[in-house]
């Protein structure tokens, strides 16, 4: 098996590469029994366009996901003896107006789940670039504790609007924080933000992705980090696989470490998305890490000893 539920294609994603259906026989031939696609909710102010999108319209991008949707369903029919494929969606929180927009769309598709991740700290891009970034600790004054504390406090408002099924990359405001300056989660003020959002999430059920998105970005870990990961194992949080794929050849991208990461922290069992009886459930697979998966695609997750975690 195992399984990834945060997917995207250059088909509806400018900043992904290929087309959706190269993504689903990449899953296939890499022998994954569920596939979850999660295409950008679209964004309905043109000040929210990334300079990618310069040549589109709000409208444009609503149609760019009307068109995902019908794909989607295309390619998990086509593929249904082969693959379990999921239709989902990952959200935006910019403004308060976002997050109905997200259930509104969410009952017209009628979307399998939702992966809940959070983008922008006060309308502001939060991982689209350093410079970008910064710019978000230049309007907090340089105070990295309270921009941190910010992005909890409106992830905490994301997941009680929405109830998404899966949290996505939930320490996302880590990406560009420099290594040399003292993590701000490190701050009981910030911890314990991040504390009540695992809290909360473990409270309705969702589960976590650990996201390996984070090594290309060039993090010493998945999302999310040792700590927090640590933390949500610790509280019985409930965990899956997460390669957060921009194409088909992200596909199992980082897997190796992921399972060595995972194997480090004993992690041996992972919950999946699977259809039951007409309804979408969080599975338990019991001893994951132990899947043939691995082998048949020569991950053996020695890449990172236990010792480095």
């Amino acid at each position: 098996m195992p399984f990834t539920f945060h997917a995207h294609s250059g088909q509806f994603c400018r900043h992904a590469s290929g087309d959706l259906e190269g993504v689903v026989l990449t899953a296939i031939s890499k022998r994954m029994l569920v596939l979850g696609l999660s295409e950008h909710i679209p964004r309905s102010r043109p000040q929210d366009l990334y300079p990618e999108e310069s040549d589109l319209t709000t409208h444009d991008l609503h149609q760019v996901f009307s068109d995902y949707v019908a794909e989607a369903r295309r390619l998990r029919d086509k593929y249904s003896d082969q693959i379990e494929i999921l239709i989902g969606a990952e959200t935006e929180y910019i403004t308060r107006a976002t997050l109905e927009e997200v259930k509104q769309l969410q009952t017209k598709y009628s979307l399998d789940y939702l992966v809940g991740s959070l983008h922008h700290i006060d309308e502001m891009p939060l991982d689209f670039s350093q410079e970008k970034y910064d710019q978000i600790v230049d309007r907090f004054g340089g105070d990295r504790a309270a921009m941190f504390s910010r992005y909890f406090d409106q992830q905490l408002e994301l997941m009680q609007e929405l109830r998404p099924a899966v949290i996505g990359h939930f320490d996302l405001v880590r990406i560009f924080h420099p290594q040399a300056i003292e993590d701000p989660l490190v701050l009981a003020e910030v911890r314990q933000r991040a504390s009540r959002n695992i809290d909360y999430a473990i409270s309705y059920g969702a589960i976590f992705e650990v996201n390996s998105r984070a090594w290309k970005k060039g993090l010493r870990d998945a999302y999310p980090q040792r700590d927090l990961l640590r933390e949500i194992l610790d509280k019985g949080g409930r965990v899956t696989l997460s390669d957060d794929s921009h194409g088909a050849k992200d596909v199992c991208m980082h897997y190796d470490r992921l399972l060595a990461y995972l194997q480090g922290l004993g992690v041996h069992d992972l919950h999946y998305l699977s259809r039951v009886d007409g309804r979408v459930q969080a599975l338990l697979m019991e001893r994951a890490t132990e899947h043939d998966f691995w082998s048949a695609n020569g991950l053996t997750g020695k890449e990172i000893g236990s010792s480095q975690l």
